[in-house]
């Protein structure tokens, strides 16, 4: 079993099936993902560029769904958490009723339409 995957599956609940389920939305919505383990968690590559990552925070009851996006998600700010990180944003759930899954695919669609610039431009 490759390591992201172990990172999901070894988690407890809700984080386990919140990290499933988000799996589900980005791995069907989305074509030449790769998702591997960085940093101790699991990251999604699309095209060989980040996309997101997937953060399950048991201290704080959440799972973080992270992008690299400085200037460019400024549409989704109202949904989006920075909580003092310049480039990262994040969407973060404590329960899968939580997941707004449009909103989701948007935040991933406008990423990915930019991530081939790198993170640090628009």
């Amino acid at each position: 079993m490759k390591p992201a995957e172990e990172y999901i599956l070894k988690q407890p609940e809700p984080f386990k099936s919140i990290l499933l389920h988000l799996q589900v939305l980005i791995e069907s919505n989305f074509q030449d993902l790769e998702l591997k383990y960085k940093w101790k968690i699991p990251v999604y590559y699309i095209n060989g560029k980040q996309l997101c990552y997937m953060n399950a925070s048991h201290k704080k009851g959440f799972v973080d769904v992270g992008f690299w996006a400085k200037g460019i998600l400024e549409d989704f700010d109202a949904f989006l958490v920075s909580e003092g990180r310049t480039v990262v944003k994040s969407l973060r759930y404590s329960s899968i009723e939580e997941i707004n899954e449009e909103i989701l695919l948007q935040v991933l669609e406008e990423v990915a339409k930019h991530n081939h610039k790198g993170f640090w431009r628009k």
